[in-house]
């Protein structure tokens, strides 16, 4: 029988039998490697052990979950204080993958993997893939970008041991992404939200007509997005949109995932014990509330991370999920505490603008927000991208949806800003993450 002959059903590969752990087995499966990393981290990193003295805690001080509350946190400033090996774990000649964020200031930051963590990360991204409905027999175009970014090969490895075709187009070259997604196939695509929002304004015009592919799911991260954002990936596509969630300093790829039902974000916690903390004081936070997520590599052997500080802001979801995992969900992440900007003292989120843009009709998902300081005073500009119908109707109607829209950003932020709209195809497409914001106070 043929490798396509072969179907697992969706949701349920083998290696997905950790996602269904009887709560109690996948507590003690916690501690037990709690227990074991942050005796690995206490013996073989400097810092940590240095924080954990200056605290007077000891790894045997970790006798339940509840104990990882007495150890110190990480931060990413940790990774590049100590650039580019001072938080490895293991030696070199243990160490058999190195990669590093692209940095946009400074130094980048260095993570290293042991053989047993590669095996970890595949593993998470088999079941990342698996609960986005993949299987042997699937087609996948990846289009994360490959080389020193954890992405494209963190997807590639999960999605060649889940049994599937894996095409490592990588980033870019958006002509061609189109031509494989038509000619090969293609069942599935990887790459971030906003890249793919490109390449569906690109293949209209090379004559494809996306509906009519085999493609079916976008397993889409490395970026916030809302769910406008997927309700119009998905209108315009028709396929299913998964996000999935990661970062280098934890694993890359494969931290966490939505299932079939789209319902928020699964997080492997037997590998990634995640809390959620209040990111002003960094106490735990009620169950439910919305706060600062922590996360502990629980078998990541070459750089073990205890309680790092993702600046990603979410809540856990106390209700089960209906795919029957036991896994603890979280509110899928769409703002980060760092991208946070003040604007005549209110904190805004791109992420409220997005979704105040995209409530509007005759928009694009395509804007950018600028912000200037004028006389001491900072003001702020949403320009965004209106479809060709509206752009090349009478200027009336041009000014009635400035003004919806306009009224929309003012309602959600409870401060006015200026919307321009500008035609399709004006704001510079990214290959990889989206730059949202343009900050020119400092300049």
């Amino acid at each position: 029988m043929s490798k396509k002959a072969s179907v697992v059903p969706c949701g349920f590969h083998p290696a997905s039998a950790p996602d269904y752990l009887p709560v109690p087995r996948l507590r003690d499966l916690q501690l037990q490697r709690l227990k074991r990393i942050v005796q690995r981290a206490y013996d073989r990193q400097a810092l940590t052990r240095k924080r954990m003295d200056e605290r007077g805690v000891k790894p045997d001080h970790v006798q339940s979950l509840r104990d990882i509350e007495k150890l110190p946190f990480m931060v990413k400033t940790d990774l590049r204080d100590t650039y580019p090996f001072g938080l490895f774990a293991s030696p070199m000649n243990d160490v058999v993958r190195v990669h590093a964020s692209s940095g946009t200031t400074g130094k980048p930051i260095v993570v290293a993997y042991t053989k047993e963590d590669v095996a970890v990360w595949q593993e998470v991204m088999v079941r990342t893939f698996a609960a986005c409905g993949c299987h042997e027999g699937d087609i996948i175009q990846n289009a994360y970008g490959y080389g020193l970014f954890t992405g494209g090969l963190g997807a590639h490895y999960g999605a060649e041991a889940l049994g599937a075709t894996v095409i490592p187009i990588s980033g870019g070259n958006t002509e061609r992404q189109i031509m494989i997604l038509k000619d090969f196939g293609v069942t599935a695509i990887c790459s971030t939200p906003s890249y793919f929002l490109h390449i569906l304004d690109r293949v209209e015009g090379m004559g494809v007509n996306i509906r009519d592919l085999p493609l079916r799911a976008g397993i889409f991260g490395a970026e916030p997005w809302t769910e406008a954002m997927r309700q119009r990936i998905q209108d315009i596509s028709g396929i299913e949109a998964y996000d999935i969630y990661g970062l280098s300093e934890i694993i890359g790829p494969g931290v966490a995932s939505e299932c079939q039902e789209q319902a928020n974000i699964h997080i492997f916690e037997d590998h990634f014990y995640p809390e959620i903390i209040d990111p002003e004081t960094g106490e735990p936070v009620l169950e439910g509330q919305e706060g600062e997520l922590v996360l502990t590599t629980l078998s990541k052997w070459a750089m073990p991370m205890i309680r790092y500080r993702t600046r990603d802001i979410t809540s856990f979801i106390t209700e089960p999920c209906p795919c029957g995992r036991t896994i603890r969900r979280v509110q899928r992440i769409a703002r980060r505490s760092d991208d946070m900007f003040i604007i005549r003292g209110v904190n805004v989120f791109p992420s409220q603008i997005e979704a105040a843009l995209l409530s509007v009709e005759g928009t694009l998902p395509h804007y950018q927000i600028i912000l200037t300081r004028t006389k001491g005073l900072d003001q702020i500009e949403v320009q965004i991208e209106v479809t060709p119908e509206v752009f090349s109707d009478k200027v009336g109607a041009m000014e009635d949806l400035q003004k919806a829209l306009a009224h929309a950003v003012a309602n959600t932020l409870n401060i006015r800003a200026a919307v321009r709209l500008v035609e399709p195809n004006t704001i510079q497409r990214s290959e990889g993450k989206a730059k949202r914001v343009i900050d020119k106070r400092e300049l």
